[in-house]
């Protein structure tokens, strides 16, 4: 059992990339033949229908996250009526995506939509748009499942292996998805077309996957679907950008939770979503298979029958005899057994695989460029006093649906648990990210997010300096923010209630103040009015198009 050098096989399969596992409500492994996607360039592959949700159980892991409990201000803030539809899927009003894109030709098609090429009409750049048909979401588990993906691609946009999501619109006939174009295709044709690659290709590939896994973690994400069709490469060069797509099956990973329902892909699932009792270590092992066949061109486990893959997983044996095998460094193999580990607690870690010789020994750069929460706190630094207590009341007010991820974030970089994260956490925490910042620009996004200047960052302004802006920015948010201010309702947040806010957070003195009033107040009137607030609020940031 185990890792081990198994009999050389007499008969191997060709590997076709399918084996694509469907997924009922009968727990009892039928015996079909695994499907075989077709050979074209998917944008965005197809995408299963999910089983429903098992009862889930407590499972503690040695690096639980930690729940925090958010303060929620006394005084009771209505926001205005007009801001939500109940009656559309994304709850904003209908949008035509056709008075901001134009579409060309079809880039693939898959049980839910069809991906087209279109070019943004303001700058002539091409991305790519899902269009997924409203008749097909059928259940509120179909439109649950679309508005969690679409929260997930937002949460993880802003890394250099993730295809960034660029916004949603809706229709009476479709939700529309736009993303950035990735115009070398998939990394499963890659392998078909070379069978195998070097080491070096494959450690640099490996590398690149990991770190998408590592950072997705470390945002409170399981992507729960790796295989190399949901990875594109960003163009046709050798050396193209690989990059993580389709998160239809991923969830923000929740205290407490066992993962029961079986999803992923026949070749590519790990023995314990088999056994319905997992978590995040599911996707280590997937990236295992996933650097198998980049060395050997074949699955680690195989059979003309789901049934027979199941099984082949289930017991475990790993072949390094049949070729290519006797040629491939010790190194390789010994990260391979590492990662198909039988016990998830047992199985190699995504930061452990970072450091392991074979792949640090790789050509390629072994650290990621600056994380989103770097660039979301870059451009939180450069907001004013005001801005950033309006955005903690905002963020004080969030759903904890809205800060799914954000949570496992902090608690992640809180490594003492104190509630709090010092500059020591942030500098080890934003390293683990892969940031190469030096310690003066650490210090200077640590008296950014400080907003109450007492030296840590605290859950609240942790919450509110990474936040997407363009969140932090919907209408009904600015509204409740602004009625925060205007405590006496007249519409107006005068010099007084100013003055009150700030200091109830700890900042604000009179020449601060009077230069808050003079920078928002572009009708000198003396005070400030909500089209003046939301002006503010808005500017200076980058919108990177309409968003969910």
């Amino acid at each position: 059992m185990g890792c081990c050098a198994s009999k050389s096989r007499e008969i191997k399969p060709k590997y076709n990339g399918g084996g694509h596992y469907q997924k009922t409500h009968d727990p009892i492994i039928h015996q079909s033949k695994p499907s075989v996607p077709q050979s074209h360039d998917n944008q965005v592959p197809e995408k299963r229908p999910v089983v429903s949700h098992q009862d889930h159980q407590p499972h503690h892991h040695q690096d639980q996250y930690q729940p925090f409990v958010l303060n929620k201000p006394s005084v009771q803030i209505r926001s205005p009526k007009h801001i939500q539809r109940t009656d559309t899927i994304l709850g904003k009003p209908f949008e035509d995506i056709k008075n901001h894109y134009t579409f060309g030709k079809e880039l693939g098609r898959g049980q839910f939509g069809v991906t087209y090429l279109c070019t943004e009409n303001s700058t002539g750049r091409l991305y790519a748009c899902k269009s997924i048909s409203k008749r097909k979401l059928v259940s509120k588990n179909d439109k649950e499942d679309m508005k969690r993906e679409i929260r997930i691609m937002q949460h993880l946009s802003g890394q250099p292996n993730i295809v960034e999501f660029k916004g949603a619109y809706e229709d009476k006939q479709s939700v529309n998805l736009v993303m950035e174009l990735c115009a070398g295709g998939e990394l499963f044709d890659r392998i078909i077309a070379k069978g195998h690659y070097s080491e070096r290709a494959a450690a640099s590939i490996c590398r690149a996957i990991v770190k998408v896994v590592h950072n997705c973690h470390f945002m409170g994400v399981m992507h729960r679907d790796l295989k190399p069709e949901n990875f594109l490469l960003s163009s046709k060069e050798e050396n193209a950008l690989l990059k993580a797509t389709d998160f239809g099956l991923s969830v923000f990973i929740e205290d407490g939770k066992v993962y029961r329902d079986i999803v992923g892909s026949a070749y590519y699932v790990a023995p314990e979503v088999l056994k319905r009792k997992y978590g995040r270590e599911m996707d280590i092992w997937s990236a295992g298979v996933i650097l198998y066949i980049l060395l050997s061109g074949v699955p680690p486990f195989w059979a003309e029958t789901e049934k027979g893959i199941f099984d082949a997983i289930l017991q475990g044996e790993i072949d390094f005899v049949s070729d290519p095998w006797p040629s491939i460094s010790s190194s390789a193999k010994d990260l391979i057994c590492k990662m198909l580990k039988q016990d998830p607690k047992k199985r190699i870690t995504p930061s452990d695989v970072l450091e392991h010789p074979w792949i640090r020994e790789g050509g390629a750069p072994d650290k990621p460029i600056d994380s989103a929460v770097l660039s979301r706190m870059k451009q939180f630094r450069a907001m004013n006093k005001l801005k950033k207590l309006a955005f903690k009341v905002i963020a004080e007010n969030l759903s904890e649906e809205e800060i799914q991820g954000l949570k496992a974030m902090f608690t992640n970089i809180d490594t003492d648990n104190s509630g709090t994260i010092t500059y020591d956490e942030l500098k080890s925490g934003l390293a683990r990210l892969g940031s190469k910042l030096t310690e003066t620009e650490v210090k200077q996004l640590m008296e950014a997010a400080d907003v109450d200047g007492n030296g840590t960052i605290d859950y609240i302004e942790f919450i509110t300096a990474t936040m997407h802006r363009h969140r932090l920015e919907r209408e009904e948010h600015l509204f409740k923010a602004f009625q925060f201010f205007d405590k006496d309702s007249s519409g107006f947040i005068t010099r007084d209630e100013l003055e009150t806010a700030m200091k109830d957070y700890g900042m604000g003195d009179e020449a601060t103040i009077r230069e808050i009033i003079s920078e928002v107040d572009t009708d000198n009137d003396g005070r400030i009015n909500y089209s003046e607030f939301c002006a503010m609020m808005r500017s200076g940031t980058q919108h990177q198009g309409k968003l969910f």
